[in-house]
């Protein structure tokens, strides 16, 4: 019996090293700004800016940033291309004939990509903070960068000229009888136009709006999920009170 025990848990860290590698480095834990305006308006203008040439928000309406504390003048002025209108959906311009040409592949739509890439490492926007903020160069790649979340990824690294060009240091080490190479850091080769604190700060905006974009309502859910909860125990100890009150002369 101890044998077999031992024989499973031996198992389960097997798998477990498996799913490590399938996904790369561990993920960051992405900060939470989905209840900060400025963040989230931050966040839009770096995704029109960087993300929209290539990638659509198909299910997602310029009008609706308004929701953001953001005006339709504003939205007209600094975030439409000129033949958009404050009522359309986000999308995209590129060919999808030429994306596949270039990339290998249709950039995917990411109206719903915070939602959908949570998995064992953490939360959908855990995976983007990490996956945003992981590029390097890799002149055997065809865009010439790979990502550590995700290897041999198809996107080039759009905001390179942001976060500058760096490279990971790897360290080798043991693991189950076999040599691997474990990340310990970055080695900056070219500074960009922000510091490192300042691109993480700008990812992090980037990601809240990813997450604001996936579930516009999320925050209003949440605060009436909150009050619905206080009611519910108010009426609990209501409820109790009567309940006591009722049968307090019944023996």
């Amino acid at each position: 019996m101890k044998k077999l025990i031992l024989t499973l848990i031996a198992a389960l860290g097997i798998v477990a090293g498996a799913h490590a590698a399938e996904g790369g480095i561990a993920w960051d834990k992405a900060p939470s700004k989905t209840n900060d305006l400025a963040a989230l308006q931050n966040g839009a203008k770096l995704f029109v800016n960087y993300c929209l040439n290539c990638h659509s928000a198909a299910f997602m309406r310029y009008n609706r940033l308004q929701d953001i504390g953001i005006t339709e003048q504003q939205i007209k002025e600094n975030l439409l291309f000129t033949t958009d209108k404050v009522g359309e959906t986000m999308k995209a311009n590129i060919d999808p004939v030429q994306a596949k040409a270039w990339f290998g592949g249709v950039p995917p739509d990411l109206t719903l990509v915070a939602r959908s890439r949570a998995g064992h490492g953490g939360t959908g926007a855990d995976y983007l903070y990490t996956y945003l903020r992981t590029f390097y160069r890799d002149d055997t790649k065809a865009t010439g960068w790979n990502n550590l979340v995700f290897p041999s990824v198809g996107m080039p690294h759009v905001l390179w000229e942001l976060q500058g060009d760096r490279r990971p240091v790897f360290e080798k080490a043991e693991s189950h009888g076999h040599e691997t190479e474990v990340f310990k850091g970055w080695e900056q080769v070219t500074p960009g136009t922000m510091t490192p604190l300042q691109y993480d700060q700008a990812i992090g905006d980037l990601v809240a709006y990813l997450q604001w974009m996936a579930e516009p309502a999320q925050n209003t859910r949440i605060r009436v999920g909150v009050w619905v909860l206080l009611f519910l125990v108010m009426t609990l100890v209501f409820v109790w009170r009567l309940n006591a009150s009722y049968w307090k002369d019944v023996k």
